[in-house]
């Protein structure tokens, strides 16, 4: 099986002029070794998001966040829509979270100075499950307090059309730093083609993550990621859109919350109308009728230049 190992995984933009690392078939399995989000440089508490500390702080924006890819996907066009099925994600023994001064929402904070003042480094010890590995185990956030690990891709998609976008703050509908956590094993992730060969990147895994990722890291890992990739050929797609075996997910990233959660919706409606033989009007009365229809605030990180990222959900069984 083919491989990008994780020393490879090393790169910061979504960028149309990089040399493919691997040339794939479609719907051939291959794997991505990734970096934590830090590129390796937290493992212990004692190691602070202090800037100067930081091995590419001293760039704007940082180098953080690494990627691996691009990977070209043979036959893929433009104007193709690009299919990521995740297969399996392993996480490593632990995770990270990093707060401190001028970090996320609090880190002007006078109320919890201990939040604006001191830099604080959480690390999470992984434990494995029944399997004997990472697939099915636990998170233990503190002595008291533990869940199963729940991973995710943060960070997937393809070269956008004309922009070179960083890989920390690039959001787009062909991907970016989304960290929506339905990213996930079992999933297919739809993603619009604008070059020959698609140019796939993926990295930022996250061992799980809350609503929002509020302070703008949650759960941070390095990782071994297995998919394939599949084409629909001159399919159109406004945004990345997500299918989960039991329901619809349409992406959008916006500012302010209120219209990323309008245009997601409004990117569902057009799904069922163009998929799923509904007429406008019955889609436009389901979402505001159907118990089971959900808003997802995925990502809503007062950080730089990110927008923030809601999905529409609904169940495959109102549409089937």
């Amino acid at each position: 099986m083919q491989k990008i190992n994780r020393d490879d995984a090393k790169k910061y933009a979504f960028d149309w002029r990089d040399e493919p690392l691997l040339r794939v078939q479609p719907g051939e399995s291959f794997e991505i070794e990734t970096w934590d989000a830090s590129t390796g440089f937290f493992k212990t508490p004692d190691d602070k998001a202090i800037p100067a500390n930081r091995p590419g702080f001293d760039r704007n924006p940082p180098m953080a966040n690494p990627i691996g890819g691009p990977v070209f996907v043979e036959g893929a066009e433009r104007g193709d829509v690009l299919v990521a099925c995740i297969e399996d994600i392993e996480v490593a023994d632990y995770s990270w979270l990093a707060i401190g001064p001028k970090r996320g929402p609090f880190g002007e904070s006078t109320r919890w100075p201990e939040l604006s003042s001191e830099y604080t480094t959480k690390i999470f010890k992984h434990t494995p499950g029944p399997s004997g590995t990472m697939r099915d185990g636990t998170l233990h956030f503190s002595d008291t307090i533990s869940w199963p690990i729940t991973p995710f891709i943060g960070t997937i998609g393809t070269a956008p059309d004309r922009e070179v976008t960083t890989s920390i703050d690039g959001q787009g509908a062909w991907g970016g730093n989304l960290d929506i956590r339905d990213v996930a094993v079992g999933n297919r992730i739809h993603l619009p083609v604008s070059h020959e060969g698609a140019l796939f990147y993926l990295g930022d895994v996250h061992a799980s993550q809350g609503d929002t990722e509020y302070t703008g890291t949650a759960a941070e890992t390095c990782a071994t990621i297995r998919l394939r990739l599949e084409l629909l050929k001159q399919s159109r797609l406004p945004f990345m859109r997500i299918e989960t075996p039991d329901t619809l997910i349409a992406i959008q990233a916006a500012r302010p919350l209120e219209q990323a959660v309008d245009t997601a919706t409004k990117h569902l409606i057009e799904w069922l109308v163009a998929e799923y033989e509904f007429t406008a009007t019955d889609a436009y009365c389901l979402v505001s009728t159907c118990p089971d229809f959900r808003i997802n605030v995925y990502q809503m990180v007062n950080i730089a230049k990110l927008s923030f990222v809601a999905g529409a959900e609904l169940p495959l069984k109102y549409v089937k």
